[in-house]
């Protein structure tokens, strides 16, 4: 088997796509033809994603807030945690959280946090980030 030769066929019949899409038999596909639906993802390729979802969300945050280096790492986790779970535009929306943060008001950004729509659908994940943003200590 010529492998070169097969991944330039494959990608040509398969065509490839950043986003899952229904094929035509209604199996959820993705990426050069890859069938989600019966085949899924393996452990190698979870983590590959994972790790690319945290330098994502690194470079939101270094691009949106650059402020959030100048916190210590248990309070870097909880905005990267936070970003990760809701993306940067809706993250963005907590405009006063934010500025609390900025300004080192960490009890007030906690408060924030918790008096938020987010907090009662992540219920204990924001109890637990609240309270490292309070005290700047990993739980």
């Amino acid at each position: 088997m010529n492998l070169t030769k097969l991944q330039v066929q494959l990608a040509i019949d398969e065509k490839r796509s950043k986003r899952i899409y229904p094929d035509t038999k209604g199996k959820i596909t993705g990426g050069i033809g890859r069938n989600l639906t019966d085949r899924g993802f393996s452990d190698d390729e979870i983590d590959l994603m994972f790790k690319n979802d945290i330098a994502f969300v690194e470079r939101e945050l270094d691009l949106n807030l650059p402020w959030w280096r100048q916190m210590n790492d248990p309070r870097q986790n909880v905005l990267a945690n936070m970003c990760f779970n809701m993306g940067m535009p809706k993250l963005l929306g907590f405009k006063n959280t934010l500025a609390a943060m900025k300004a080192g008001r960490y009890e007030d950004a906690a408060t924030g946090m918790l008096d938020s729509l987010w907090a009662s659908q992540v219920h204990d994940r924001a109890k637990r980030l609240a309270e490292t943003m309070k005290t700047g200590e990993f739980l």
